[in-house]
């Protein structure tokens, strides 16, 4: 391990509040010293913040409309992988920015080694689209994945072994921790607000999310209509927005006259305000298309149920550990999602036994800690590493 410090730049498409923590974890690490270049202007994704605790400039990118779709060019690559600015770049692992090539092989000459960072893999795979992905790999020094399982496929099919690095995707738990705490510290007003919002034990489903059409809302409200013929205090409380799904899946509440079982809230943000929807409520249905809102569920003690197709998920899928942390239903089979919440609901032993061991996943396993720990690892081979290179 080198004495002298190491400058890291990392180009991003935006600066999202979940990644904000890791970055400045990162910058704790003794010897690096981490420059995030982002697109401030960046459209859609989850709402940009401002950098704390590390250092970060905007670079705006460049959408290019295409047959193929909108293509990106990011001028942050070209910075990222100046000798005069970095000793080891991070950059996005996608095949849609149009200046990731250009900015590989000005890294090779400039001598500055880059990893690639990214999920990895598509939900939609295709050999041709896997080769196109891979082909950015073979002029870096290291990829970094954001899960076991996309990293073990890439060594499959690659045999880079050596080269290859996992940080597992992570939230900050400590603001979650904090709300849980407090909220756990008052009984008397979390069981008042319980009782104010009508929320009754072994019979509360959760989703806090954008109501996106992937995300399958409209098979938890389907399985809602076979739970609610006999259970008449089910409750199913949906947080978030987005149009146009929220209008359809009201519409679908009021043709099937669940109106006294379904709540829409509205976005949450702040996490005290969210901290007892999630304390009151019994599991956490995510119908399909999971991300990191598995560990805010599992940040909570909270078990969660989704769909058992993997492939179809994102990478914090990982986490999931059916029987232990969780339980999968039959993917796009709603009776089979109803027979899930029912043995869930009705099983409070069993829901404490997995709610346990899903609060354990979140604060042991997936912890910004060990994501660093990922980073840090692929920075330091690259150091070692420096001047060497794969063949092209």
């Amino acid at each position: 391990m080198t004495s002298k410090l190491i400058r890291v730049t990392i180009q991003q498409p935006g600066l999202a509040q979940y990644r904000r923590p890791v970055y400045a974890v990162l910058a704790k690490r003794q010897g690096i010293v981490p420059l995030v270049l982002y697109d401030h202007k960046r459209r859609g994704g989850p709402p940009l913040v401002e950098p704390e605790g590390f250092q970060a400039a905007p670079v705006t990118a460049q959408r290019v409309r295409t047959p193929l779709g909108p293509l990106l060019w990011h001028s942050a690559h070209f910075r990222a992988v100046n000798r005069k600015e970095a000793d080891v770049a991070i950059l996005s692992w996608s095949t849609r920015y149009l200046s990731l090539f250009p900015a590989l092989i000005k890294a090779r000459l400039a001598g500055v080694p880059v990893i690639l960072w990214g999920h990895g893999f598509s939900k939609s795979e295709r050999s041709i689209k896997r080769w196109l992905r891979n082909l950015p790999t073979r002029l870096a020094a290291a990829t970094l994945f954001y899960n076991h399982t996309a990293a073990q496929r890439f060594i499959d099919e690659t045999g880079r072994r050596e080269s290859t690095f996992v940080a597992l995707n992570a939230l900050d738990q400590a603001p979650i921790q904090e709300a849980r705490r407090h909220w756990l510290d008052r009984p008397e007003e979390l069981a008042a607000f319980r009782e104010r919002e009508n929320l009754t034990a072994g019979r509360t489903i959760l989703f806090v999310s954008r109501l996106d059409a992937p995300n399958h809302l409209d098979w938890l409200l389907d399985a809602t209509a076979i739970l609610a013929a006999d259970m008449p205090e089910l409750r199913v409380v949906i947080i978030g927005n987005g149009e146009p799904e929220k209008g359809r899946l009201q519409s679908m509440v009021r043709e099937r006259e669940l109106e006294r079982h379904v709540r829409f809230l509205g976005a949450i943000y702040r996490e005290p305000e969210l901290a007892p929807w999630f304390l009151c409520s019994d599991v956490f249905c995510y119908p399909a298309n999971i991300g990191l809102s598995i560990l805010h569920a599992f940040g909570y003690g909270l078990p969660v149920v989704t769909s058992d197709r993997t492939e179809s998920q994102n990478p914090e899928i990982e986490a999931l550990r059916p029987g232990e942390n969780g339980m999968t239903y039959v993917d796009g089979d709603v009776r089979d999602l109803a027979r899930t919440l029912r043995a869930l609901l009705g099983d409070a032993t069993l829901r404490k036994r997995l709610g346990e061991e899903a609060l354990a996943t979140a604060l042991d396993r997936f912890t910004l800690e060990n994501m660093v720990d990922g980073f840090e690892r692929a920075i330091r081979y690259c150091v070692r590493n420096s001047g060497k290179s794969n063949a092209l």
